[in-house]
């Protein structure tokens, strides 16, 4: 049995997300431990500042940040550890995602910038750390994401069904994982899910996020405005994609709504069923006979997200993680770990299919 360390945080960024992991040689899969570390409020007001399309940071800032996150992380791993109560010479390696501050998969100079320093959390963890999983893929012609749909066909793919996992983070994303095994796994960003809302939100009540979708749920949806953002390029744009709060913000929303027209939880409801509507269509595009779609990420406790969900795709079971036994919260953590053990056994971690690479390549340096 050998256990492996995940640690993410993801778009939302306000905490990290820190997994202990088995890996048995009956190919079994088990999540140990888990826990949630949140920023301090100094460090999520660094990273959203440093993340607006307009910031300006100079390296010092930017090179301290990345330090200071690296501390951050390595700070959780230790206390998974402790919690965890395992002999810390059992673990063979962390994976460390860090925190995206930039994503730009697209352009003349494609690149994906993630932020805390896997020096650091070697140094103080002691342990082996796999970081930086992005950059082989975008430099093989990917998009350097989303990486998980690995794990996901490892947890997940059955012989009998073909299922969609489905990410709602601060970004959505589907895994369609076809029940036939010589068919390709294919995956990809659908736009946005919490980002957005958990934008709206803070700016018009100052609360940090939807707490089960109430706020919106009061609100009406506006037709006119569900159907021009639907209009967006980025959801006429065929996979390979990926997307972060690079390009879907409030300055993005800003640019759709009428000011003093709309109310604003006419607009958060609008905004929730711009999420489901996006998935779903991302699902039709697939053209594929889909038996189950299963939730995972924070999205997944917004219970008015997932009726709506529900109602949506009628024909198709919906569930979540939970329902497998996993907390919705942990499967991208968990990925992580599993993507460190294919770094030190010299596997590929990418999907050519999902990620538009030319090839499968090893992800991810190794530190310590």
């Amino acid at each position: 049995m050998l256990f492996y360390i995940g640690l993410i945080s993801g778009t939302s960024a306000d905490a990290i997300d820190a997994a202990l992991v088995s890996f048995h040689t009956d190919q079994t899969i088990r999540l140990e431990h888990f826990q949630e570390q949140t920023y301090p409020q100094t460090i999520k007001n660094k990273i959203a500042e440093m993340r607006s399309p307009e910031a300006q940071f100079s390296l010092k800032e930017i090179a301290e940040l990345d330090i200071a996150l690296g501390k951050l992380f390595a700070g959780s791993a230790n206390q998974l550890i402790a919690s965890a109560k395992i002999d810390r010479e059992k673990i063979m390696a962390i994976g460390s995602h860090g925190q995206t501050i930039f994503h730009a998969p697209d352009g003349l100079h494609p690149f994906s910038i993630q932020l805390g320093d896997p020096n650091t959390i070697s140094s103080i963890t002691g342990l082996t750390t796999i970081a930086d999983f992005r950059r082989m893929d975008i430099a093989a012609g990917g998009q350097g994401a989303p990486l998980v749909p690995g794990f996901h066909g490892a947890l997940f793919r059955n012989k009998e069904k073909t299922r969609i996992i489905l990410n709602l983070g601060g970004i959505a994303n589907i895994t369609l994982l076809p029940a036939l095994p010589d068919q390709p796994i294919i995956g990809f960003d659908t736009g946005p899910a919490d980002a957005l809302m958990d934008d709206w939100i803070l700016f018009n009540l100052g609360e940090s996020f939807d707490r089960d979708g109430q706020w919106g749920k009061r609100g009406n949806m506006i037709p006119d405005l569900l159907n021009k953002m639907l209009r967006d390029d980025y959801f006429l744009k065929e996979p390979p994609k990926s997307t972060g709060r690079e390009y879907f913000n409030l300055e993005w929303l800003n640019k759709k709504i009428k000011p003093d027209v709309y109310r604003p939880e006419d607009v958060q409801a609008t905004l929730q069923h711009l999420t489901v509507q996006s998935v779903v269509k991302a699902i039709e595009s697939l053209n594929s006979d889909v038996n189950e779609v299963i939730v995972c990420g924070g999205g997944a406790r917004n219970t008015h997200i997932i009726k709506l969900l529900s109602d949506a795709l009628s024909r198709i079971s919906v569930k979540t993680t939970a329902d497998f036994g996993i907390s919705p919260d942990c499967i991208e953590a968990m990925a992580f770990a599993w993507l460190a053990k294919r770094r030190l056994g010299n596997l590929p971690g990418n999907i050519p299919s999902v990620t538009g690479a030319k090839k499968a390549v090893l992800l991810g340096g190794i530190y310590g």
